[in-house]
């Protein structure tokens, strides 16, 4: 390199790292500084990565291919392996326990002392341990309360009361960030009713609760401010994964990459091999050889081998930890039980699909606003209103025109019997919700939602298939299944009212910003 040229790309380096530098000092759109008062205060944050939250494990996204890796036995067609890509995200570790879900019911009965009904709509239902034919009384008295099971995962959670347990979840890990940061009181007896702090009524000003030291506020026009989304210390959203999300993470392809992007191995399960055995070429201790990796029925009558050398060791659930974890460190993606994802199922969904984050189930809502175009007053569980979109707010939309889009080329309108009307779709959006998921006010009776339930399942004011808008896809196998519905290609759909004895579910959340931890 000669001088000339050493000096031209000495010059150019630190003019970059000038740039670079002013970034956090200055704009480079109007030469204006930041996080100076004299200059109207305008904020940029000193923000480096995002705050892993409470049993959450990072899962790095990347493409895959999606679907069938087992022969269909059943010729369901219904999930043909398709090339996809999974954004980075975040899910727990563990598959939701019975103690979790008990800090759940005891928080909504202290805080909703005067709505004894938000506790009753939020209850697991026990009895779906009952079998005409068998003995499972046990299970329907200690499996839920005992402190024996509180390390099992919990069922007979619907996917209604699933996504209410995670919008809980999303307030209490934001409220308890706010407290360790100085912003607000440690005060439970504070919050009652309606005053129960809610990450969304808080950003929007309608939270007045134990609020004990605020930000400094730059702007010449006041002292102090609440916290923003702008400071970046309010987590994203807990909430379902998406079904693509679900089986990226349950094959963890991350263990089978070798250099240069290669996946040497495709999986049948989310371990490596054709068996769901332990073997001798999977590195584990000699003791380890032969032990069966998940909670399933290895075959008739047989739910955990015979005494004395008892094999998956477990009948019926298994504690969330007991099995070895996959190359992402989760535990139980396969067997044990089956677990909710966000997705409302159809057969053709993997012909449909987007190749980016594929999800079938939006209905694109907005905040509700009064008349005056601010945020509307919250309701009387302290939870900001939400609406659908209408027609008229997308006409001139190019990417979606309509809220609800969960017909989107399989049984849309023109494809659907009439009764599939706007109607039906109202149904389903709002008499059957769950009483947390809106006021209280605004919902039937405990009796009335009861009535409704049975009325739809009965076909006596709607006639329909059991695929419909109702139906939610679920992934993983259980411990009541084959080694067959391990695979987490495999997909079958459950109504979203109903739960099961083998059927759980965990919790994921967003990741924002870059695809790689910086720490």
């Amino acid at each position: 390199m000669n001088t000339i040229t050493k000096i031209l790309f000495f010059a150019t380096i630190g003019t970059f790292f000038t740039t670079v530098s002013c970034v956090t000092d200055t704009s480079n759109s109007t030469g204006w500084n930041y996080n100076d008062p004299d200059n109207g205060g305008f904020e940029n944050v000193d923000y480096w990565e995002q705050e892993t939250g409470p049993g959450l494990v990072l899962i790095q996204g990347g493409t895959f291919s999606m679907g069938r890796k087992e022969q269909d036995v059943l010729f369901e067609w219904n999930n043909f392996p398709r090339r996809v890509t999974v954004p980075s995200f975040y899910l727990d570790q563990f598959e939701v326990r019975n103690i979790d879900y008990r800090e759940y019911l005891y928080w909504l009965q202290r805080v909703f002392i005067d709505y004894p009904e938000v506790y009753s709509a939020a209850l697991p239902d026990t009895l779906v341990w009952r079998k005409k034919l068998g003995y499972n009384t046990p299970y329907v008295d200690y499996y839920f309360r005992h402190p024996a099971y509180k390390s099992y995962p919990v069922v007979g959670v619907n996917w209604l009361q699933a996504n209410d347990y995670c919008a809980w979840r999303t307030d209490r890990v934001n409220e308890m960030i706010m407290v360790r940061e100085g912003l607000l009181y440690m005060d439970p007896s504070s919050q009652s009713g309606e005053e129960n702090f809610n990450t969304e009524a808080y950003l929007s000003g309608q939270y007045e609760g134990m609020v004990r030291d605020q930000l400094e506020d730059l702007s010449p026009n006041a002292d102090y401010r609440k916290v923003r989304m702008e400071d970046g210390i309010i987590l994203p959203k807990y909430r379902l994964p998406t079904e693509a999300e679900w089986e990226f993470a349950a094959y963890a392809l991350i263990g089978n990459m070798m250099a240069e992007e290669r996946i040497f191995s495709q999986k049948i399960y989310p371990w490596n091999g054709h068996y769901i055995r332990v073997d001798d070429r999977s590195g584990f201790d000699a003791d380890d050889v032969g032990r069966i990796r998940a909670n399933a029925v290895r075959g008739k009558g047989d739910y955990m081998g015979v005494a004395g050398a008892l094999n998956d060791a477990n009948a019926p659930t298994a504690p969330v930890n007991f099995y070895w974890p996959n190359a992402y460190g989760l535990y139980a993606m396969a067997g044990n039980v089956n677990e909710w994802v966000m997705d409302v199922y159809r057969k053709g969904s993997y012909e449909d699909m987007d190749e980016f984050r594929p999800f079938r189930g939006n209905v694109f809502q907005t905040q509700v606003r009064d008349e005056e175009g601010l945020i509307a007053e919250k309701d009387s569980l302290g939870k900001i209103q939400y609406r659908d979109v209408t027609d008229w707010e997308s006409f001139d939309r190019r990417n979606y025109n309509t809220a609800d889009n969960i017909n989107y080329e399989d049984g849309d309108y023109e494809s659907s019997t009439e009764f599939r009307s706007d109607d039906a779709s109202k149904d389903n959006t709002n008499s059957t919700r769950m009483y947390y998921q809106g006021d209280k006010n605004k919902q039937g009776t405990k009796k009335d939602q009861a009535t409704d339930k049975v009325d739809r399942y009965r076909g006596r004011d709607d006639q329909q298939s059991l695929v419909n808008n109702r139906s939610r896809v679920f992934k993983g196998g259980g411990w009541r299944d084959r080694a067959y519905w391990l695979s987490p290609g495999n997909r079958r759909f459950w109504p979203e009212e109903m739960s099961r004895d083998d059927l759980g579910f965990r919790c994921a959340m967003d990741r924002v910003g870059g695809p790689v931890s910086m720490e």
